[in-house]
């Protein structure tokens, strides 16, 4: 059964760092990648994608508002799904999700569509 589960987020200054981690039970005896992403929604916000990774390429791909602050990273072994987030700002205020879905090619799009498994969820909040 697969299954997604956010820990890490939790409340922080500006300028501060977090690191998420998502434990992320798959199928890995499918004959296809899959595309691993991180979705966040802030209040009265659509969800927006922040960055994915291809299991098999290790392509990463980030939106420009998190460039340079935030990177995606895997554990192969422990099937872990990680975000290292830097320099925290309060528009990084958001429910953080972890997701997975099926690649179909080299590279990963951070498409909400192109995801069907999702975690529930981790509150990150950036605050004086």
């Amino acid at each position: 059964q697969v299954q997604l589960v956010e820990s890490g987020g939790g409340s922080m200054q500006p300028g501060g760092s977090l690191k998420l981690s998502c434990a992320a039970s798959l199928d890995w005896s499918v004959p296809y990648s899959y595309c691993l992403g991180w979705f966040r929604q802030a209040p009265e916000k659509r969800r927006e994608g922040v960055a994915v990774v291809h299991s098999r390429t290790k392509y990463t791909y980030y939106i420009d508002s998190v460039k340079g602050r935030f990177t995606i990273s895997r554990d192969d072994l422990r099937n872990g799904l990680f975000l290292q987030m830097n320099n925290l700002s309060p528009g990084d205020t958001a429910m953080y999700y972890c997701a997975a879905g099926r690649a179909f090619g080299p590279n990963c799009f951070i498409r909400e569509a192109d995801f069907n498994y999702w975690g529930q969820g981790t509150q990150v909040t950036i605050a004086s």
